[in-house]
């Protein structure tokens, strides 16, 4: 009887302590690989509404948990997360950087901790990446998307001399960039316009605007002014650097009854739905489905300790980048059926 009862008391003093243990500590007898990963800002059309829910169905079907965190468009942010997600245990970081100018700091904490870590979207430099043998990047050639919407323009502009308004033979535009400094923003702004220098065709930046959050609203809001703008009269052209701004564009040029020729980025379901009804020109399908499952799959495997790309269809660049690139497909009136 005595023995009962001390056991029971042991038992009692325990249980406690191996509650707190559980709590601060993933199981290490788990079989289930954790990821601690993040979205740069939820606020972001494409990474939310496309990658996101990727990440997770994915990753649930190859029997992962993740833990996705909003950044809110603040490195400072993402900094305090990744050292949660550290301190948490998680087997693998899977992240979307904030500021990729930021990648070292992030790559230092993970080798610190020893944590496999895969960026994605928005790549550090080569330095930052050969600075640490457990990280790799899942992205896209941020130049692809822009050659690819610039050739679709050149293309419309000599099959329609329309769009040359004024018949100067210079393409008036104006342009909806993007993050400042992000890759992509920066790579689209400049081989979009170079595919019409390439093709001996002369251009005029009528106005650029940037914009971090890459967002509808502020599409809408720049259009509705230079349309309005002592050189509305004179645009000829609207370049996008995504889907979001282009729908905004779309809807302060309806409002104001003009019609331009718009181009964009990403091919989301409602940029398809413009195509459909004339309202959009061309855009560019940023594959976000297969760059998700691609992080997913080298989360995974590295996490286990395998090759990052062992028992998948995605291959590493062999330019000392240690990424893997999806490639961006151009969508047309001609070809938007086939992505819907």
């Amino acid at each position: 009887m005595k023995k009962a009862i001390l056991f029971t008391l042991i038992i009692m003093m325990v249980l406690p302590f191996a509650g707190l243990f559980a709590e601060g500590q993933k199981d290490k007898g788990s079989d289930s690989i954790v990821i601690g990963a993040n979205i740069y800002n939820f606020q972001d059309n494409f990474m939310n509404g496309v990658m996101k829910p990727v990440l997770e169905s994915y990753a649930a079907e190859l029997g992962a948990e993740i833990q996705i965190v909003d950044s809110e468009g603040q490195q400072a942010i993402l900094n305090n997360q990744v050292d949660i997600f550290i301190t948490k245990g998680v087997d693998v970081l899977a992240i979307n950087l904030v500021d990729p100018a930021s990648a070292q700091s992030v790559i230092d904490k993970a080798k610190k901790a020893d944590i496999p870590l895969v960026l994605f979207n928005k790549e550090g430099t080569k330095e930052a990446m050969a600075s640490y043998d457990k990280v790799w990047y899942v992205g896209t050639d941020s130049a692809e998307s822009g050659i690819i919407q610039g050739q679709m323009m050149v293309a419309d502009w000599k099959a329609n001399p329309k769009m040359d308004k004024n018949g100067d033979g210079v393409v008036q535009y104006v342009m909806l960039k993007g993050e400042p400094g992000h890759p992509d923003a920066e790579a689209r702004t400049r081989e979009s316009v170079k595919a019409f220098t390439d093709a001996g065709i002369k251009v005029k930046q009528l106005a650029l605007e940037a914009d971090p959050n890459w967002s509808t609203q502020h599409g809408n809001d720049k259009m509705a002014a230079w349309l309005t703008s002592s050189f509305g009269k004179d645009i000829e052209l609207v370049i996008c650097n995504n889907d979001g701004m282009g729908f905004g564009a779309i809807t302060a040029m309806k409002a104001a009854g003009v019609r331009l020729p718009i181009y964009s980025v990403d091919a989301l379901d409602q940029a398809l739905t413009h195509i459909a009804e004339g309202e959009l020109d061309g855009t560019v399908l940023n594959d976000g489905a297969n760059q998700a499952k691609a992080t997913i799959d080298l989360a995974v495997n590295v996490a286990k300790g395998k090759a990052p790309t062992e028992g998948t269809n995605w291959t590493l660049t062999t330019d000392g980048s240690k990424a893997v690139r999806v490639a961006y497909v151009g969508v047309t009136p001609k070809n938007y059926q086939e992505f819907r």
